[in-house]
């Protein structure tokens, strides 16, 4: 049973961790400059679509 456990821990090696740092960078930018645009979007069709809305409230 323990010779199962030490076979399935995996080496943690930190200069792989810091290796790997600018792929989490570059995805964590994509996931921000992905939300900005869906926000960016939302916005704009709330922009187009609620004009026409006021308009007729006016009136």
């Amino acid at each position: 049973m323990l010779n199962f456990l030490r076979g399935a821990m995996l080496a943690v090696e930190p200069m792989n961790f810091v290796a790997n740092l600018k792929y989490m960078g570059l995805g964590m930018l994509g996931i921000f400059i992905v939300m900005g645009v869906i926000i960016g979007v939302t916005l704009l069709t709330n922009t187009i679509f609620s004009r026409g809305d006021e308009e007729e409230e006016d009136n």
